[in-house]
């Protein structure tokens, strides 16, 4: 037995196979059409403590580590579910770990009050499936560079007063709070602060919904925010905003990681399946040796990328420091997730590029992979900087 075969995550396993044969694969295809998931599926995952995975009891989470949150990616892929379901019922995973870092650093200083106001108001709803909660970091003049945002924040008595603009924030017209960078000090790294944003603040607005090649499940908008205040209590540390992000980038990495494979393994399944059932010329398509060396190595490339993802996430999961590890699991699980997705639309033939096909929304999905979490260039830069410093 191995540390994702314990009996509470193969327990874990059926829990997110059964949850996503019953409750998302006969509706996806509706939803890809809506381009947004319904509020009721996030209180259906709540319901069974899905979203809660990670996160502390005492913040109204239910324990657990990196390798169940990997269990839940995998399975929901696996099961019929998609990369653009991963990306908008999990979207609090990379904007809720913020709020909880800081609550943590409030609980540290003495300041109980000013913790439990971040848990009862921003973090137990959004376990709870009642709320939504977003990451708005990229502007519509920079990608990954973060250090250099433009969104500003100032304060004014007892609260702080938000001007700039955020685009492609995924959520970002369904969520109820938006967990945003701005600079409130000087240039660079250390001028940036984390502030969360209710979206019903009066300066607020969603400028547009942006229309996407693949997660089309998943919402994804351009913000504005002029003279918005919040309370000064909403920002989470000043000008600690640029080391948080920084902490929870090796999670997020993680789990575009996890995705790609996840991906490249049910294009695996579902091309196994059609080159079974296939027949040209007179003989299955699984016959053909061409077919079954590319079979073969569309398995090799998907199982060399769980084996090495899976290996950085146990040791993230240790407490180990996996800043290049997790850069390059993440160029790992991209690569077969999207040559995985490549060679099933190929075997498909003209069924694989067919909207109704299965595998032609994971070729869509697959691709924002090298582009969300830091572009594929900016990883393997800086991969090299920390490789030969």
């Amino acid at each position: 037995m191995d540390a994702f075969h314990t009996p509470e995550r193969l327990a874990l396993a059926q829990t997110v196979t059964r949850f996503t044969t019953d409750h998302i694969a006969p509706h996806l295809d509706q939803w890809e059409r809506l381009g947004e998931l319904p509020l009721a599926l996030h209180k259906q995952a709540a319901a069974i403590d899905l979203l809660a995975i990670g996160y502390p009891e005492s913040m109204g989470g239910v324990g657990g580590d990196t390798l169940d949150a990997v269990i839940l990616i995998e399975e929901i892929l696996t099961s019929g579910g998609s990369g653009g379901i991963i990306a908008a019922l999990l979207t609090h995973g990379i904007a809720v770990p913020h709020i909880c870092d800081e609550a943590n650093r409030r609980i540290e200083a003495g300041d109980r009050q000013g913790a439990e106001y971040l848990i009862d108001h921003f973090i137990r709803p959004v376990l709870a499936g009642e709320r939504i909660a977003a990451l708005g970091v990229t502007e519509p003049d920079g990608g990954s560079d973060v250090a250099h945002l433009r969104t500003r924040a100032h304060r004014v008595g007892d609260e702080v007063v938000l001007n700039g603009a955020k685009t492609y924030i995924t959520s970002g017209a369904r969520a109820d709070y938006v967990v945003v960078a701005a600079r409130t000090g000087g240039e660079g790294a250390t001028g940036i602060s984390l502030i969360v944003v209710p979206t019903n603040s009066p300066g607020f607005r969603v400028v547009r919904r942006l229309d996407k090649m693949g997660w089309r499940c998943s919402d994804t908008a351009e913000l504005s925010f002029t003279d918005v205040r919040v309370p000064a209590r909403n920002v989470l540390g000043f000008e600690f905003g640029f080391a948080s992000l920084a902490r929870h980038f090796a999670t997020e990495r993680l789990t575009l990681a996890v995705t790609g494979y996840a991906t490249a393994q049910r294009c695996l399944d579902l091309a196994m399946q059609w080159c079974r059932e296939r027949e040209t010329f007179g003989r299955r398509l699984d016959t053909r040796q061409v077919v079954r060396h590319q079979l073969v190595e569309m398995h090799r490339r998907t199982d060399v990328a769980r084996v090495y993802c899976r290996e950085v996430a146990l040791r993230h999961a240790a407490g180990e420091a996996v800043t290049l590890e997790a850069v390059l699991a993440k160029q790992t699980g991209v690569e077969a997730g999207e040559w995985v997705a490549d060679r099933a639309v190929q075997l498909f033939g003209g069924a694989g590029s067919m909207t109704d096909s299965e595998v032609e929304r994971h070729y869509r999905d697959v691709r924002i992979l090298g582009i969300g979490g830091g572009a594929t260039e900016v990883m393997t830069d800086l991969a090299a900087r920390l490789l030969l410093p």
